[in-house]
């Protein structure tokens, strides 16, 4: 068996709600995680892809796996019988605010281990995908993405590592000192603008580690330059609404957003880094992979889900060439 991409971590059940949750109402339920967003992505693309976790024996893990099957993606899975499957809520709280309430500790997902990750490389990837959420879950997924990234690139695979820095799960401080060793392994390290503080060794000095919010452009190039020096192929810095940029030995490209009516922000980032990574697979050039990226991240903004809306590759060329607000007759 060989398949494109190769992507491991936990998904969970997200219920969602239209407003505030102390208002009640009807929840909508969907499949979560950063890893899983990829994977649905990059196979609505037209790659073959195999995702690796654990989940409940529960109706919730079912449901996931479900979900992720119908999707075409290889499902490299193990049941934990004794842990629940994990669930977050995701409130609207206004338009432009959304906040999430995980219910993830010690879940199945947090469970996932080395010898899950040597069943899962039987699927003989091209590209293995990594993101820092896995890492936080617990010491033995710690464990796992580390011997993964170490053994993905003892293996000559591509290595895509996303920061994904996620504050409710772990500090700053702690988010460093286990990712900056792990970038070392990494071909593609994946960061929005105010996470390069968290791999680049410069970051643990304060430079450039804003903590929110951009960090200067000189300090993004000092970051980037570290850490293309320590092996990294490509530095991928998502900026949002203002596009993203990537920084590589040739040089620096930049791209804009595609402008769309924003609707829903919540994956957009994996959206944006299913369309990169895509685009590697075939073989484009990093202008070509910026391109799909951002236009990946333009149709999860302007569509309500995680990964609902996340296009096929045909869908592609209805941001890059339709009028706004066009209807197709």
């Amino acid at each position: 068996m060989t398949v494109d991409l190769l992507t491991l971590g936990e998904s969970m059940v997200s219920l969602r709600s239209a407003g505030p949750l102390s208002a009640g109402g009807s929840l909508g339920m969907h499949v979560a995680g950063a890893e899983s967003n990829v994977a649905v992505g990059v196979a609505r693309l037209g790659h073959s892809v195999a995702w690796a976790g654990v989940v409940g024996a529960d109706p919730h893990g079912e449901f996931i796996l479900r979900q992720l099957r119908s999707e075409g993606i290889a499902v490299q899975h193990r049941v934990d019988g004794a842990r629940a499957t994990g669930v977050m809520f995701l409130e609207r709280r206004t338009a432009d605010i959304s906040r999430a309430y995980y219910y993830r500790a010690g879940s199945a997902g947090s469970t996932i281990s080395r010898e899950d990750v040597d069943r899962a490389f039987v699927a003989g990837p091209r590209v293995l995908h990594l993101t820092g959420i896995t890492a936080a879950l617990s010491p033995d997924a710690r464990r796992a993405v580390e011997y993964a990234a170490a053994r993905g690139a003892a293996e000559g695979l591509a290595v895509s590592l996303d920061v994904n820095y996620r504050s409710k799960l772990w500090s700053r401080d702690e988010a460093r000192a286990v990712l900056t060793p792990i970038a070392r392994h990494a071909t593609v390290l994946v960061a929005s603008d105010d996470e390069l503080g968290l791999v680049a060794g410069m970051g643990a000095a304060g430079l450039g580690d804003a903590g929110s919010g951009a960090c200067p452009e000189a300090a993004e190039l000092a970051m980037a330059a570290e850490l293309l020096e320590r092996g990294v192929r490509e530095v991928v810095v998502k900026r949002g609404a203002a596009g993203a940029g990537v920084h590589t030995a040739a040089g620096r490209w930049e791209a804009p957003a595609v402008p769309v009516t924003s609707i829903d922000t919540v994956g957009a980032g994996d959206a944006f880094t299913a369309g990169y990574l895509s685009a590697l697979l075939d073989g484009g050039d990093v202008a070509a992979r910026l391109k799909r990226g951002t236009l990946a991240g333009a149709f999860a903004v302007s569509t309500a889900g995680d990964c609902e809306g996340l296009p096929s590759a045909a869908e592609l060329a209805l941001l890059d060439t339709a009028p706004d607000g066009s209807t197709q007759r």
